[in-house]
């Protein structure tokens, strides 16, 4: 696996290295000691998927608050999604900024987010699906959310938003000045 560092300190995007052949491809998406050689988190508690039926459905931006902050690693296995994550902790010197990063079936990248990130996606076709791994169970008291529009993030989404649940466009806005 090839491990790239974003620009938010702790979030990686993975590649698969996969070996072709006649049958088709192999490759490993997950490795615990791949994993901790980069320093991150191997515990998975928890994994869910999210089926998307139409392009444009938008779910995000997302996190748990403490004391159930969770680590997630997140692909695309149907369909394609753009995926954005926001870096909220206050100490941080990336603070209140994002990266969007395409995964898609085609692909097999996945994204690896840390704790006291918001996570969030765009469906850019019909029939996409998400997987989830989750490092924490969740927590219904501890959801929490922020405006996938709010300006101070300056969120470009590729494509126009068709879908959202109600929850999502009742967030608040996120203030990067506290």
């Amino acid at each position: 696996m090839i491990f790239t560092q974003t620009v938010l300190m702790g979030a990686f995007v993975i590649d698969p290295e996969p070996a072709s052949d006649e049958r088709g491809v192999f490759a490993r998406v997950w490795c615990e000691k791949e994993f901790e050689t980069h320093g991150l988190s191997t515990r998975w508690v928890q994994s869910s998927i999210s089926f998307n039926r139409r392009k444009g459905t938008l779910r995000g931006m997302h996190y748990q608050a403490h004391p159930n902050e969770e680590v997630k690693l997140v692909r695309c296995t149907a369909g394609a999604i753009y995926d954005v994550i926001v870096d909220l902790r206050a100490t941080s010197p990336t603070y209140g900024r994002h990266v969007g990063v395409m995964l898609t079936a085609d692909n097999h990248r996945s994204l690896y987010i840390p704790k006291q990130f918001a996570h969030g996606f765009l469906t850019l076709q019909d029939n996409s699906e998400v997987s989830y791994h989750m490092s924490e169970f969740y927590e219904p008291s501890s959801a929490r959310g922020i405006r996938w529009d709010d300006p101070q993030l300056h969120i470009k989404w590729p494509e126009p938003i068709a879908i959202m649940s109600e929850r999502d466009q009742l967030w608040p806005k996120f203030s990067v000045n506290g």
